[in-house]
């Protein structure tokens, strides 16, 4: 038994995605193996049903836990209040509780400039991930303040260093990680621990970036000092487990950074 059995963790954008080579490929995916091999139930969520129906079925037979998935699409003209509370109302009628959110889910237009960027290849990023995390959270407040849990948002280097070609993924992702200090400032009475990743793990979706738009991605992406991007479970998702601990709420409000081999640092 893990330590965290019998708690319930929602993470979204967690469908499981593999790389060229047929290896795991999602950071959401990475970090609920993570979890389930600490006995945690999963929510997970994201918008390709079969991505998140291949993910339940390889977690609860590999670890024996119990996986809801939930196809949800926060985006531009939907109802997201009532997507968000679909997915919020499901997992509390499954599970009874809510010890653990972790906000991954993000789509964006990488490589597009600004002069070329359209509105809707903004609203894509600007939904999917800011308004997405704005709204998980807001649903999972109350459950969150029962059980004292924790909230992990996710940013990017891209916003920190204005990556060439990630406008509305940069804008995003700085709009995540000031929700999130906010957010660790007026939930921190209640015992919540919010914090904020911004990885560098190796991913399907980075893999097509460099496929793409070999320019940019030479430009924005570099190698760790260690020599390898970070690894979505052993790396993101093991970080991910450990911001869950108790042991870890005087980080609360942190952004940490995590790449390839080179462990958390805040």
């Amino acid at each position: 038994m893990g330590f965290l059995t019998g708690k319930t963790a929602i993470i979204t954008g967690a469908g499981r995605a593999t790389l060229s080579d047929g290896s795991c490929g999602s950071i959401g995916y990475g970090i609920a193996t993570a979890y389930a091999k600490e006995g945690a139930n999963l929510v997970i969520t994201g918008r390709n049903v079969k991505k998140l129906e291949d993910a339940k079925e390889e977690l609860e037979r590999l670890y024996g836990i119990k996986v809801l998935s939930v196809q949800a699409d926060v985006s531009a003209g939907a109802d997201n209040e009532a997507v968000v509370e679909n997915v919020i109302k499901q997992a509390v009628d499954t599970f009874g509780r809510i010890d653990v959110l972790i906000n991954n889910a993000q789509a964006s237009a990488s490589g597009v400039t600004i002069a070329d960027h359209t509105t809707e290849q903004f609203d894509l990023a600007v939904y999917s991930g800011l308004y997405a995390t704005y709204y998980y959270m807001k649903a999972c407040y109350p459950y969150l303040k029962e059980t004292k849990g924790t909230v992990i948002n996710f940013a990017s280097g891209a916003g920190l260093f204005g990556n060439f070609g990630q406008c509305s993924y940069a804008a995003a992702k700085e709009g995540i990680r000031g929700l999130t200090r906010v957010a660790a400032t007026e939930w921190g009475k209640d015992g919540i621990n919010v914090n904020i990743v911004c990885p560098l793990a190796w991913t399907a979706q980075l893999e097509n970036f460099q496929n793409a738009y070999p320019e940019a991605f030479k430009a924005n992406v570099k190698m760790p000092p260690m020599g390898h991007y970070g690894d979505v479970e052993k790396e993101i998702g093991r970080a991910c487990v450990g911001l869950a601990s108790p042991d870890f709420k005087y980080l609360s409000g942190e952004t940490i950074t995590l790449e390839g081999g080179m462990g958390l640092r805040p």
